[in-house]
């Protein structure tokens, strides 16, 4: 059995059928849902899901496991540490019995479970890919799946990578337009992978709190839902920027202040900022890293390598820790 983060007094779980478990109902969540009054009730009705399932379902935060790494860096990069995840259907497993949001993969790792766990989890289509046998200064990622076999699948949102700082940017805004378009007519929430990356930009600069910012901001500006984001540095990329940075004596020495920002440049906060888990780490890494999310004000987090590269029963331990830090956030 789950075992539920504790809730406030007067907040109430209330069970949704054809959502798995239960679903949560708060204040919070109608807040964060009031954001978003242009859309239809069918992803009003979706992004309620997002927020209410799991241990951290009505609190207004997320633990998302997102699984692309077969597709992007290659099996044996991504399962090899821990076998049992080169099976699609362990994933699943892994993101319900750890109590998380959702769980997100490209079309054939949820082909490969979506029947089977139907119901029992909310599930993210990532509609692009890339893979890294082939790498180019200004990245452009495939269409790999469509609003129609979200649908087909049951999910309740759909997932898109953009990287701005790219030559081929515009190209992927575009496509996102279009998917947003008919997702958001579907009853679809929208996430965006926001990952500057490009020639214009140094390797430093692909995690500088201004570009990061940035990004946040444009995933924003093209009808996000959720946003994901790499954590920030203290790094300052573009000269313009540093001016205004030091002039206005914007916070950013410490990880807490560059999440607030980052989540600032989102709307001033009212949009849905989760980060990266990014590259694997020990124990104490994510910790404190969840931490810091926690008090600059950020979403959560979506942990992928850091999660289904450990063992099942240490990474629901280290899932549960950092869902626990969110909850008393």
């Amino acid at each position: 059995m789950h075992q539920w983060a504790k809730l406030p007094v007067g907040w109430t779980r209330s069970p949704s059928e054809g959502n798995g478990g239960t679903v949560v109902t708060t204040k919070r969540t109608k807040e964060i849902l009031s954001w978003y009054r242009s859309d239809n009730p069918g992803t009003l009705a979706n992004l309620a899901h997002l927020l209410g399932h799991g241990r951290l379902g009505g609190t207004g935060k997320l633990v998302i496991l997102p699984v692309d790494q077969g597709f992007e860096h290659g099996p044996a990069r991504s399962f090899a540490p821990n076998p049992p995840s080169y099976d699609p259907r362990y994933h699943f497993e892994l993101a319900i019995e750890a109590g998380c949001n959702a769980y997100a993969a490209p079309l054939g790792f949820l082909e490969a479970g979506a029947a089977e766990f139907a119901g029992d989890i909310p599930l993210i289509l990532k509609l692009n890919n890339s893979d890294s046998l082939y790498s180019g200064d200004d990245p452009c990622p495939a269409m790999t799946g469509s609003v129609g076999d979200a649908l087909r699948l049951g999910c309740s949102a759909i997932g898109f990578t953009i990287y701005p700082g790219s030559a081929l940017r515009n190209e992927m805004y575009q496509q996102l337009r279009e998917l947003a378009e008919d997702a958001k007519a579907a009853g679809l929430a929208i996430v965006i992978w926001s990952y500057p990356r490009g020639a214009a930009l140094s390797k430093e600069g692909e995690t500088a709190i201004d570009v990061v910012a940035y990004g946040a901001q444009i995933a924003a500006q093209l009808g996000a839902h959720l946003i994901k984001v790499k954590l920030p540095s203290a790094y300052l990329e573009q000269d313009a920027a540093r001016k205004v940075y030091e002039k206005q004596g914007i916070p950013i020495d410490t990880l807490a202040d560059r999440v607030r920002h980052v989540v600032q440049s989102a709307f001033n906060g009212r949009r849905i900022v989760i980060f990266s888990g990014g590259p694997a780490k020990d124990r104490k890494g994510i910790i404190e890293e969840a931490q810091a999310i926690a008090e600059g004000g950020g979403f959560g987090s979506i942990i992928g390598r850091n999660s289904f590269q450990r063992a099942k029963t240490e990474a629901i331990e280290l899932l549960h820790e950092v869902m626990e830090i969110y909850a008393r956030s």
